[in-house]
């Protein structure tokens, strides 16, 4: 990245950078953007996106339960303490 596209940049976002962190910031958005080049080179046309801004289903799975699994009924008879099907617990403050 030049140096002057960094402080464009910097005085655009409201950042004041010495030399020492203009050069060190330069370094790194290099390193970013050339990885971002690599990615470019991907071929990614047969595949399908994972996700769409326009989705209206969700992705979720089904809530089951495993065998061994207790109830939810089964849980709150653990509780030491309940009203109607809430847990109560000692106030903390």
């Amino acid at each position: 990245m030049k140096k002057s596209d960094l402080t464009i940049t910097a005085t655009l976002a409201r950042l004041e950078l010495d030399e020492v962190e203009a050069l060190k910031l330069g370094d790194e958005v290099s390193r970013m953007l050339s990885y971002f080049e690599k990615m470019n080179e991907v071929d990614v046309k047969d595949l399908e996106p994972t996700t769409h801004a326009l989705q209206k289903e969700n992705r979720l799975r089904e809530d089951r339960r495993l065998p061994n699994e207790a109830t939810p009924d089964e849980l709150l008879e653990c509780a030491p303490d309940l009203e109607d099907r809430f847990i109560l617990i000692p106030n903390v403050l």
